[in-house]
């Protein structure tokens, strides 16, 4: 795909990246068509910062923080935003937490004053949070009776027993009913700290009043004592190939294959073009085989996860209990390497297209710029130009794509983790 002045396509205007004296690093990128803003505050840390016997604790912490602050109680803090029609947000990764806000441009300062509330002043009033670990063990409750979600989490702790990425995002309820206070302090104190948090705003603000709100609000954060430097090794004892199979109380079966290997930043571009060719559309190797084809599955897709020290790769369907091994079978052989190299022409230039398409509509979103800007800097430690990306796209050719199979399969093998319908429902 060749962009017609891409410049003016996809980039509203540059994004400049300046440095707050605390270490605050802030990205704007100044949209003057538009009349909202979209800001965000990301800390880079998730649920591989959780305590060993906390697991949740960040992305508790994430729920709590929203409670009430020193200025704000927990009704104050929604209705500042949402009365004046904006909204605020919040997620938890396993690398990262965002709190975010979109709103009119004419109520920049007050987006920038909460954000900087909930992340620099929060209170944790007792009565709050208990009643906050009752709300996540029903966010958990909904994750158990979604099994498109829960074999995700399932096959991670499997694959990675001795490894950070292995608890699930919300943790347990029983790691819930161990988080006190304290324990969220002392995680804010190493985590919520300038030089491990990304302030990124998008949308008709300048540059210059990015910094004017920015030094105002942040400027008092104190810089970290500690370090949050995360452990970026990761050995081949980190990662558990397994074959697993459960029983649900299901009435179709549910299949998870995965393999995952150390970080390799050579084949980046591969992989996102991999990806594209197993589950980019209708159009999509995954869904040509396993559903138009073969009536397999109504659900199939790929996904790639990529973090500070692991490569990810998984493919999933949902599928008749009588039809696993068959679709399991399928699955495998979408990654062969050599088949891949040969993939015919018309197909891998229409995935770059579609890979590149996608990018750029995706730049038309201000969350999506917003994350983007986070996200690269967490990953590469730089931000990436629009224009390096697409570049990175079409310079790949077929055999990156056979290329970035077999960096994944050189990995201690593929994991298959299948939820099989029968079984009774738990207590």
């Amino acid at each position: 795909m060749r962009l017609k002045d891409s410049s003016t396509i996809v980039s509203a205007g540059p994004v400049f990246e300046d440095i707050l004296p605390g270490g605050l690093r802030v990205f704007s990128n100044h949209v003057p068509h538009v009349q909202s803003i979209t800001l965000g505050i990301w800390i880079n840390a998730g649920s591989r910062e959780d305590p060993k016997d906390m697991a949740g604790l960040a992305h508790f912490l994430e729920h709590a923080v929203f409670k009430g602050t020193r200025t704000r109680d927990y009704l104050e803090i929604a209705r500042c935003i949402e009365e004046v029609g904006g909204y605020i947000d919040a997620y938890t990764t396993k690398e990262n937490t965002c709190i975010y806000i979109r709103c009119l441009r004419e109520h920049a300062a007050l987006a920038f004053s909460l954000l900087a509330d909930l992340t620099g002043s929060p209170v944790f009033p007792d009565d709050e949070l208990e009643k906050e670990k009752e709300v996540v063990i029903e966010e958990i409750h909904g994750i158990d009776d979604t099994p498109e979600e829960l074999i995700f989490d399932r096959f991670d702790t499997l694959a990675f027993p001795r490894h950070p990425l292995g608890p699930a995002i919300l943790g347990t309820e029983e790691s819930i009913e161990k988080i006190t206070p304290q324990a969220l302090r002392r995680f804010m104190q190493r985590h919520y700290v300038p030089e491990n948090m990304v302030l990124t705003t998008v949308g008709n603000i300048s540059r210059e009043e990015v910094l004017r709100q920015a030094e105002k609000h942040f400027s008092g954060f104190s810089k970290n004592r500690g370090s949050a430097n995360r452990d970026r090794s990761f050995s081949s004892d980190d990662y558990a190939a397994f074959s697993a199979r459960e029983e649900k109380p299901l009435s179709q079966g549910h299949v998870l294959y995965g393999l995952a290997a150390p970080r390799d930043d050579a084949f980046f571009f591969g992989l996102m073009l991999l990806n594209t060719v197993l589950s980019g559309g209708m159009s999509s190797r995954l869904n040509i085989e396993l559903r138009e084809k073969e009536a397999l599955a109504y659900n199939a897709y790929s996904s790639l996860s990529l973090f500070d020290d692991v490569t990810l790769f998984n493919i999933y369907a949902g599928t008749d209990a009588d039809n696993i091994a068959k679709a399991v079978s399928i699955m495998e052989k979408m990654l062969d390497p050599e088949k891949l190299s040969e993939i015919d022409r018309k197909e891998f230039l229409a995935a770059k297209n579609k890979l590149q398409g996608a990018f750029v509509m995706g730049m038309e979103k201000m969350t999506r710029r917003m994350s983007k800007a986070a996200r690269d800097i967490f990953y590469f430690g730089r931000h990436i130009g629009i224009e390096e990306k697409l570049a990175g796209i079409e310079a790949l050719d077929a055999e990156d794509l056979g290329s970035a199979a077999a960096y994944l399969r050189q990995s201690a093998g593929a994991s298959l983790l299948v939820y099989e319908p029968g079984g009774e429902e738990e207590d």
